[in-house]
């Protein structure tokens, strides 16, 4: 759980980081985007406002002795176009001659009157049309504002000429209440964002680690022997995809764990069985307690278990060199056929004493496959010892050889009681008996068909089964046929061509 926990927090943080410079780096590009539009919009405004104002002068003007004075009939007029366009723009308005001498300035104006004198190198460079800076202008201003200067001209001598300046200020302040105001627009705005993203990623967070913590808690558990715990999940995205593999493991885990718990007690059971009866038989031989006339019949018994003693240690001798990838082929070219026909003569005696007629075996054909023929034989083997064990008393077993495309099929058919269809799944699992198994092979230890299934899969085929309860159960498997039949065809073909 605290595992867990980590990945749930970290993998939070990580995604609010991301999401925290996300917006910051977007925060900053819209803030120094806009104040710069802002500011290139307010050079162009005073600008625009500033030659308003000089056109205005310049028409009205009268000079006298290089001084523009206003008529005294549009001083109204221009102070009120003036405080107009001060009021608006919130900027002073200041006229001046070319020696800068104050001749106008709007009621606005903090701390200039027709008194004030403004330093040369300003006047200069606004009656040469290229005055615009940010400064205390001069230090008429106490702060820094933003100052665009025009020249003031009129005809003189046929041509025109400066004599004056018009200047247009307008104080920084309010750029920066601007940028502070729009800064702050844009964190509140950012801040409920960011809080529904939080939430948002948040619980999308703890939605994706929770099945991963489900899963360690079961791996845990696993690791306890308790295979009961599954991962609940309902989303059908790839967590899902994960926590349902995860499922099916865990009951291939549990049904595993089960088969392998019932092998042991099987194999204890069967092994200290036949040792417990070989060892009370020879006692009695050695000490004397069973008759000199009754020791063949006892020394029978215990050759009979010794050779199951031998098949089980046998099979499990096959099971580990199976999963330790130790089980070699020596691969032939064989009659199939053959091998199914002798492994029957094999069982002649018991199919008979059962009374069990076999249907099938005087119409097989030669049928070459490619394979390990000792390998096979055991294939054969297990299968009809299975048919002969649970066809019912006077029953039928039918055997079919046949060749289907590239590959050689041999099915075995017994009649009797059959398998559940809950059951026929698991048939091929090693350890795994069906209850009624249980009742006809006492000394079977569920290894059979697992054994037979792996050997047919290494030889490049499969076996399948098939069975109506009360009636029939099929085996069928598929071989590979001879490679080299095919090569030889083709070669006597061309050869005849």
């Amino acid at each position: 759980m605290k595992k867990r926990q980590t990945i749930f927090k970290k993998y939070l943080w990580l995604s609010m980081i991301a999401v925290f410079l996300g917006f910051a780096i977007l925060g900053v590009m819209i803030v120094f985007f806009v104040t710069q539009y802002w500011e290139v919009e307010r050079w162009e405004s005073l600008t625009s406002y500033a030659t308003t104002v000089s056109l205005a002068i310049t028409d009205k003007a009268v000079v006298e002795n290089d001084r523009a004075t206003f008529p005294k009939e549009y001083d109204d007029v221009i102070r009120d176009t003036v405080r107009t366009l001060s009021g608006g723009l919130h900027t002073d308005f200041i006229v001046t001659d070319e020696n800068g001498a104050v001749t106008f300035c709007s009621e606005n104006a903090e701390g200039i009157d027709t008194l004030t004198v403004i330093k040369p190198e300003l006047v200069s460079a606004a009656m040469d049309g290229r005055l615009k800076e940010v400064s205390n202008f001069g230090g008429v201003y106490e702060g820094r504002y933003y100052i665009v200067g025009v020249p003031v001209q009129t005809l003189k001598n046929g041509e025109l000429q400066p004599i004056g300046a018009v200047f247009v200020t307008s104080s920084a302040q309010h750029y920066k209440e601007y940028v502070v105001t729009l800064v702050k627009i844009f964190c509140s705005a950012g801040i409920i964002i960011f809080a529904l993203i939080f939430c948002f990623v948040g619980l999308f967070s703890y939605q994706l680690t929770k099945p991963l913590g489900q899963m360690a808690k079961a791996a845990k558990a696993f690791g306890k022997g308790d295979f009961s715990v599954r991962v609940n999940t309902t989303s059908n995205d790839e967590i899902g995809d994960l926590a349902r593999s995860f499922n099916k493991m865990a009951d291939s885990l549990a049904a595993s764990e089960g088969m392998r718990r019932a092998f042991v007690a099987n194999v204890s059971h069967e092994l200290k069985t036949p040792m417990t009866t070989i060892a009370g038989f020879i006692d009695g031989i050695l000490d004397g307690t069973i008759p000199k006339e009754r020791q063949p019949y006892y020394l029978n018994i215990v050759t009979v278990e010794i050779k199951r003693l031998s098949r089980l240690v046998t099979s499990m001798l096959a099971l580990s060199r199976i999963d330790s990838g130790e089980l070699k082929m020596v691969k032939t070219s064989f009659d199939i056929s053959s091998t199914v026909l002798n492994t029957f003569l094999t069982f002649e005696q018991k199919l008979e004493a059962r009374k069990i007629n076999v249907v099938g075996l005087d119409e097989l054909q030669p049928l070459v496959v490619e394979g390990d023929p000792d390998m096979i034989h055991q294939v054969v083997y297990n299968l009809v010892e299975n048919a002969s064990k649970f066809t019912n008393v006077g029953g039928d077993i039918t055997v079919k050889t046949q060749e289907v495309g590239d590959e050689a099929v041999v099915s075995i058919t017994n009649t009797g009681e059959g398998i559940p269809p809950e059951q026929i799944g698991f048939i091929f699992d090693r350890f795994y008996k069906t209850d009624k198994s249980r009742s006809h092979d006492k000394n079977g230890m569920g290894l059979g068909l697992y054994l037979v299934r792996s050997i047919i899969r290494q030889h490049g085929g499969d076996i399948t089964a098939e069975s109506v309860e009360g009636e029939y159960t099929t085996f069928e498997f598929r071989l590979p046929k001879k490679k080299k039949e095919q090569g030889k065809k083709h070669h006597e073909t061309e050869a005849e061509e």
